[in-house]
């Protein structure tokens, strides 16, 4: 296993884990884009919540899976 391809499942993990902690806060706090922003994108309707944690949870599992499928096809070369 080269540097590129460990940087590569490093970086494939850390998003995995970025995009695990955004969905993990969507959940627990809602609001935590007005709270931080200040600004209501979906004038306090809730959507934009809801589309951010469906994307975190998407981009969590397709990182996730592409680090783990990376990492077993090197082990198997």
């Amino acid at each position: 296993m080269n540097t590129a391809q460990k940087l590569r499942i490093a970086a494939e993990a850390g998003l995995a884990a970025l995009s695990a902690v955004a969905l993990v806060l969507t959940l627990t706090v809602p609001d935590w884009i007005e709270r931080t922003t200040g600004a209501s994108p979906d004038g306090g309707g809730g959507e934009a919540e809801w589309f951010v944690t469906a994307v975190a949870c998407v981009a969590t599992v397709l990182f996730a899976g592409l680090a783990a499928w990376e990492w077993r096809r090197l082990r198997t070369v």
